[in-house]
């Protein structure tokens, strides 16, 4: 699933020549979040200046479902034509239940369009990342930075600085407002008086992630859909991906293991043997699909509490740093995504650096918060057993599929 070469940065920001700078912005992070708020920041006027302690953008991760919310915002910045050049536009979700591939509920999706204004569509998380980076690079104002780790923020009475390490350097940096894309581990958040970077808490569940070459399985596996199945404290999701040619793999269940000391948190070392065990009863289908898959990788799930508040002052976070949350309604890109836009949207017009970064968090601390604690409860639901199942596969089925899209309005619609 991990490719040696790095996602190619291509070029410099381009763009008309001189422009006026409303102010300059210091992000930390090149992940989506750092990217997406780079190129919204720089669309209303803004210098964005992108630290990445990474010396190249490598490829890691798995798919992503981008919905309607996070497309809508995609494509008011311009990067929304160059993501669908890599990703799929799914003709529904199919639900089954994974002891026996019994279909539980079929959400068409091919409407997306019309019903939410914008289009649903699953992409690798590497495809996305490059995509805004391309879109980055093609806007004046934006300057990525490579190998710049972030060692401290602090405001001043001109603004912030950071402090940076790059190799054996250490360097200041000044801005008019920093923001803390810096994901799970959020050195920024901590500045903020929300924790430090080791106040993670295990969920208690793992995803397991792979890819497998379209070739090796059954045509119907890459067919535009989103597939999710439910069982007892496990649920296994797989879609196709980069145009068909592979299909994501996406295996979560409850576990206590945890990965082995100095292991990256986001690509751990898999335990295959706690991976069979969990699927042992599933359908022949569903073991068999996981079987095909070679070099898994492993994702465990943690949380940290909703905050009330992504800003203080003159700095502000976004994406995982702000509000990190399992995946279990595919809304951890689409929410930084959302952050982006309303971010710049807050900023927009003059407004004073200070008072435009708290309305931010403003509008989005309950919105995401609200969203991480219902990723919490589906995750819930997804991995019911016994009688609970049950009534859980009769209610789907009872709802049908209009009353269980209807449940998603509030956050496609946004």
């Amino acid at each position: 699933m991990r490719r040696s070469a790095p996602i190619p940065i291509r070029g410099s920001a381009s763009g008309a020549g001189p422009r006026e700078i409303v102010a300059r912005a210091l992000i930390a992070g090149a992940g989506i979040a750092g990217l997406a708020t780079a190129l919204a920041l720089a669309k209303s006027g803004f210098e964005a200046i992108v630290f990445e302690r990474k010396s190249e953008l490598a490829e890691f991760g798995a798919g992503l479902q981008i919905t309607p919310n996070a497309s809508r915002i995609l494509r008011k910045l311009g990067a929304l034509e160059g993501a669908l050049h890599f990703g799929t536009l799914p003709q529904a979700i199919v639900i089954r239940r994974g002891g026996d591939d019994s279909e539980l509920a079929r959400l068409p999706l091919e409407d997306a369009e019309t019903r939410w204004g914008a289009p649903y569509f699953i992409i690798h998380r590497a495809d996305l990342q490059q995509a805004l980076a391309d879109a980055c690079l093609a806007t004046t104002g934006v300057d990525l930075r490579l190998g710049f780790k972030v060692a401290g923020v602090a405001e001043t009475d001109a603004g912030v600085s950071l402090g940076l390490k790059h190799g054996l350097l250490t360097i200041q940096e000044n801005g008019d407002f920093a923001v803390g894309a810096d994901g799970l581990r959020s050195k920024i958040r901590a500045r903020l008086g929300f924790g430090q970077p080791e106040d993670i808490a295990f969920s208690g569940r793992v995803a397991f992630r792979a890819t497998v070459p379209a070739g090796a399985l059954p045509k119907a596996f890459s067919a535009p859909l989103v597939n999710l199945r439910l069982g007892g404290r496990a649920h296994l999701v797989h879609y196709p991906l980069r145009h068909s040619s592979v299909v994501n793999l996406v295996a979560t269940i409850e576990a206590g293991w945890r990965p082995k000391a100095g292991e990256d948190p986001w690509d751990a070392e898999a335990d295959i043997d706690a991976l069979k065990r969990a699927f042992a009863s599933w359908s022949r289908e569903s073991r068999d699909l996981i079987a095909q898959a070679e070099g898994w990788r492993a994702w465990p799930l943690y949380v940290r509490p909703p905050i009330s508040s992504y800003a203080a002052g003159r700095i502000a976070l976004v994406g995982d740093a702000a509000h990190p949350m399992v995946p279990f309604l595919a809304q951890g890109a689409g929410q930084a995504i959302e952050d982006a836009g309303a971010l710049a949207r807050c900023l927009e017009g003059g407004a004073e650096i200070s008072s435009g970064l708290a309305a931010y968090s403003a509008s989005r601390a309950p919105r995401a918060g609200r969203i991480q604690r219902d990723a919490l409860t589906q995750a819930k639901i997804y991995h019911m057993s016994g009688p609970l199942a049950l009534a859980r596969d009769l209610t789907m089925r009872a709802l049908g599929p209009e009353r269980l899209l209807k449940r998603y309005d509030w956050i496609y619609s946004a």
